[in-house]
């Protein structure tokens, strides 16, 4: 976890393209939503691994959102249950429980619906956000932090000199 971190780090302050971070954060508010017991979850982590993005702060955005899952998750499945009971997507869900595999998705939970539902919705702004950030990060935040005694004394320290490197 410490290795995934001090990658985060590496990521946020060295040369890496800020869309690509921005763009891992989103994928894991996505992934995070989405219930992984599933195969459905499984299925979209894999899937997400075709897409140029770095997968510290993905690892990084889905361990934040289920963190917060126990505050979130009410609201997802009360949003899963609006959707799956929208009259006019009736027909679209009886079409799809009725092909082969897509029931194993479990497309019909009200928190895998919820879920998807609401990360889709936010994997746009989340990349927005960070687009904004990362920057302020980099240019004001960064500086201070490289500059505090804290991180001062734990370079010379032998034994933690490896946060020094990640944050040159």
């Amino acid at each position: 976890m410490l290795k995934g971190i001090g990658k985060l780090i590496a990521a946020l302050n060295g040369n890496l393209n800020k869309s690509q971070i921005a763009a891992g954060v989103s994928w894991g508010v996505l992934l995070g939503l989405v219930p992984m017991s599933n195969p459905f979850g499984i299925v979209l982590f894999i899937f997400s691994f075709f897409f140029t993005h770095n997968h510290g702060a993905k690892i990084f955005g889905m361990a934040i959102v289920k963190i917060l899952s126990m505050f979130i998750l009410p609201a997802l499945d009360i949003l899963g249950w609006e959707i799956l009971h929208i009259e006019s997507l009736q027909p679209l869900f009886t079409t799809m429980y009725n092909m082969p595999f897509v029931p194993f998705t479990k497309f019909n939970n009200t928190l895998v619906m919820g879920g998807l539902a609401a990360g889709l919705a936010l994997w746009l702004p989340v990349f927005i956000l960070f687009m904004v950030l990362i920057p302020l990060y980099r240019n004001r935040l960064a500086p201070k932090i490289r500059e505090s005694k804290l991180v001062k004394k734990i370079s010379t320290s032998p034994f933690l000199s490896f946060i020094d490197k990640m944050f040159k």
